[in-house]
């Protein structure tokens, strides 16, 4: 920054008045008639002897100046004469490092040449930086490099003005056997299952592969693929039970669905953080770094500092001008999943009531005499819910002791039972609070709908498109 300096350097001369040996002329008074006099020079007085000058304040300044100047060229001769004699081993104080006081044992840091070198551990000083070490990120991205794969699938919809368009969807997996099998996040590869469309596999060496849909949990966004492929590297699973705040962490992923294989790098922010995803979505159980991810990324792995991945990038911040927010499933759950997916084609031992519903707010609850909750639209047949008694317009406000404020409320909670597991459900009721209990049983493979590759017309006749298709082709950008 620069400073400007409003100082006035201001000369101030001093001195009284000379004397000079001729005094000059002077007239006199005028006369009585009003005219001047005539000229007449002043009796001289007698000669003084000349008085010694005093030094003006301006030549103390001079003297001064001079003299600082003369030290300061001394001062430098003499330190000159002082370092060319002084030992190679001794550094200048100035340059002096404290080690940290667990270092003890390592060599002194000397004045030699600039290029010896030492370890890394002796290069860095007690404020360097030590979380990222090359050599462990080179080891982890020639791992990725036969462990990652990217995942499109090329889709058709009817843009904003009714008119058939194709888009690519894009994000990343990791291989989980030698005989083909990946993991990936269910909202990759969603597009395509409800549209019937083909999902392609891309590996490292630019081999592509036709996928099939193993299976997938929309509840927690995992699925699996399988290409026909053998011999493959699959990933080492680690343990995000022991993750702390502060670990380092490297995803590898294809942001923006065009950057294949990039590998980014950071630190765990934070665990156990709840979130969701869309508005009608779960909250899903997950952990935070920091590491850039994007667009793309989605699927992809997040490998700790031993090479083994921790967990599946699922979720960034949608927050404009925020970064550094980026969400990772923990790899327990997400394998748990993904070997359910791959035996049964479904999660076969999360738990289950058997009932649809929707969330009761609380100014409709007012307008209507209601109570918040969830209230129940459809009650599976042969269900839990039906064989306790559980009917359609009820509205449960709690399960146990744990309030239900809508469906989401409702979801979460039985998600933390297991299967045989008995509940008291509190139930409203025409306006009576009704209680029964409820043992949940297994949850059930999920009915595919038929695809529908193109978006159908709504009532009013009118198609809904993608705005980014409509920028494109009239402004020649999209967001």
């Amino acid at each position: 920054m620069n400073e400007y300096n409003n100082n006035n350097n201001n000369n101030n001369a001093g001195g009284g008045s000379v004397g000079t040996e001729n005094q000059s002329p002077y007239y006199t008074a005028p006369g009585p008639d009003g005219q001047y006099g005539a000229y007449a020079p002043q009796q001289q007085p007698a000669r003084q002897p000349r008085q010694k000058k005093g030094v003006s304040a301006g030549a103390v300044v001079a003297i001064c100046l001079v003299c600082a100047i003369l030290a300061a060229i001394a001062g430098v001769g003499v330190t000159y004469l002082l370092l060319r004699d002084k030992p190679a081993d001794v550094p200048p104080a100035a340059e002096t490092t404290v080690a940290p006081a667990e270092a003890t044992d390592e060599p002194e840091i000397t004045d030699a040449p600039a290029d010896v070198t030492a370890e890394p551990e002796q290069q860095a000083g007690a404020l360097a930086p030590a979380a990222i070490d090359e050599t462990v990120g080179q080891n982890i991205y020639e791992l990725a490099k036969k462990q990652v794969v990217g995942i499109t699938s090329e889709i058709t919809y009817t843009n904003f003005f009714g008119q058939i368009s194709a888009a690519s969807v894009s994000g990343t997996g990791f291989i989980i056997s030698e005989d083909g099998y990946i993991m990936t996040n269910n909202h990759v590869i969603e597009n395509a299952r409800e549209g019937g469309y083909d999902v392609s596999v891309l590996t490292y060496d630019g081999t592509e592969y036709t996928a099939e849909i193993v299976g997938y949990d929309e509840a927690n966004d995992i699925a699996v693929l399988k290409i026909d492929a053998t011999g493959l590297t699959p990933v080492t699973m680690g343990s995000a039970d022991d993750i702390v705040v502060g670990n380092a962490v490297y995803p590898v992923g294809n942001p923006l669905g065009e950057l294949n294989f990039t590998m980014t790098s950071g630190i765990i922010s934070a665990t156990d953080r709840t979130i969701t995803t869309d508005t009608d979505s779960l909250p899903i159980n997950m952990f935070q770094i920091d590491a850039a991810v994007n667009s793309g990324n989605s699927g992809g792995p997040v490998y700790d500092a031993d090479g083994e991945v921790i967990g599946v990038v699922t979720a960034k911040t949608k927050a404009t001008g925020v970064e550094g927010l980026g969400f990772a499933i923990p790899i327990e759950d997400a394998s748990h999943i993904a070997d359910q997916l791959i035996e049964y084609g479904y999660v076969v031992d999360r738990a289950t009531m058997g009932v649809s519903a929707y969330t009761v707010p609380e100014s409709v609850a007012e307008r209507y005499g209601m109570v918040p909750g969830a209230y129940v639209t459809n009650v599976v047949e042969n269900s839990p819910a039906a064989a306790a008694g559980i009917q359609e317009r009820d509205i449960i406000t709690a399960v146990d002791d744990k309030a239900v404020a809508g469906s989401t409320e409702l979801t979460a909670i039985v998600r933390g039972y297991s299967v045989g597991d008995t509940a008291q459900i509190t139930l409203w009721r025409n306006g009576e609070t009704v209680t029964v209990s409820v043992t949940f049983g297994e949850s059930q493979k999920p009915v595919e709908a038929t695809p529908s590759p193109v978006p159908q017309q709504d009532q009013q006749g009118q198609y809904y498109g993608d705005m980014d298709d409509f920028f494109r082709q009239f402004f020649g950008f999209g967001f």
